[in-house]
């Protein structure tokens, strides 16, 4: 606790009771999405259609069948369950060390947040999860504060990451047995840990631990765009002020705009339409001044550095391309 901040009480009990429940709940979505990624294709028999009820069900009918037979398929082979729960738990790990390196970093600096909020996906959906968050329900104090919350996140992410897109590149070649109609671009990091494994990411499919690590990457290089009340934004206005940090997020937003019309039209790639969506709606968010605006200090500086190469070894244009 840095000294002459302001205190406040830790979580209540009810809300342990409820920050747990929605991390429950997190962990049964993500480990339906890992059993996803394992279990081959399945072929599901198609609702049939007799009448006009049977129309206007027929999705849900089918989603539910296909959720159905995912399941069962999970619990007669075991070892598609066990790769399911590998994904759940490396993804979970990524995203808690990403919300608690903030909350800790606002904890030690005084400033009011709750726990981690994990936020549960329905079936079927990619990661099993639209992520996490913590909500601040104080002013942060200091320029330095501003900082070192913004930035504790992702960093703490990366650096949790790490280990499980080693374990999942090492592993590539145990899950090459077909082709897929997606490809997940890889992110520079993945290239570099290849070069010294000997990995061949050209003909790789994907496997549950690399698509946590994968998945831990791009929530890395989303948050650490200079935006509104993005992690990166959190830190170019602790570094830049607020009139430059304005300007980057306007800047970003029309780079990535213009890249992903590119990537749609040359790649096929629909994917950097998330950048844009996320980027557009981030501007509208104002981002409010800390109570002191001190220097930063050598140190801080350093960091703003790393911060930088993280983004560099995260950021993909265009995650995702449809073959």
């Amino acid at each position: 606790m840095v000294p002459g901040r302001n205190q406040f009480a830790g979580p209540s009990q009810r809300e342990w009771i409820k920050h747990t429940a929605f991390f429950v709940v997190t962990f049964v979505s993500t480990t339906f999405a890992g059993i996803v990624i394992a279990a081959p294709e399945i072929d599901v028999p198609e609702p049939a259609l007799s009448g006009l009820l049977s129309y206007i069900l027929y999705v849900p009918d089918y989603y539910l069948r296909i959720v159905g037979a995912l399941a069962s398929f999970a619990i007669a082979h075991p070892g598609i369950l066990v790769q399911g729960l590998t994904f759940s738990v490396a993804l979970v790990t990524i995203l808690m060390a990403h919300e608690m390196g903030h909350y800790l970093a606002c904890r030690y600096y005084g400033v009011s947040a709750t726990l981690p909020f994990f936020i549960p996906a329905p079936p079927l959906f990619l990661a099993g999860t639209f992520g996490a968050f913590i909500k601040m329900k104080s002013p942060i104090p200091s320029r330095r504060a501003l900082f070192d919350i913004g930035l504790a996140g992702p960093l703490a992410g990366f650096v949790a990451l790490l280990p499980f897109a080693i374990a999942g590149i090492l592993t590539l070649q145990e899950a090459r047995q077909h082709e897929s109609p997606v490809i997940f671009s890889d992110p520079l990091l993945f290239h570099i840990i290849a070069k010294f494994t000997g990995a061949n990411l050209a003909e790789a499919l994907t496997n549950p631990v690399y698509m946590a690590a994968w998945i831990g990457l791009l929530v890395t290089s989303l948050n650490l765009m200079p935006v509104g009340q993005l992690d990166g934004g959190h830190g170019t206005f602790s570094v830049f002020g607020q009139r430059l940090h304005q300007l980057f997020g306007r800047v970003a937003f029309i780079i990535m705009a213009v890249m992903s019309v590119l990537g749609y039209v040359w790649y096929g790639s629909p994917s950097g339409f998330l950048y844009t969506v996320l980027l557009a709606v981030m501007l509208k968010v104002r981002h409010p001044a800390p109570e002191q605006m001190e220097p930063l200090g050598n140190a801080r500086v350093v960091v703003g550095v790393i911060t930088l190469i993280v983004f560099a070894l995260s950021f993909v244009p265009f995650p995702i391309t449809i073959n």
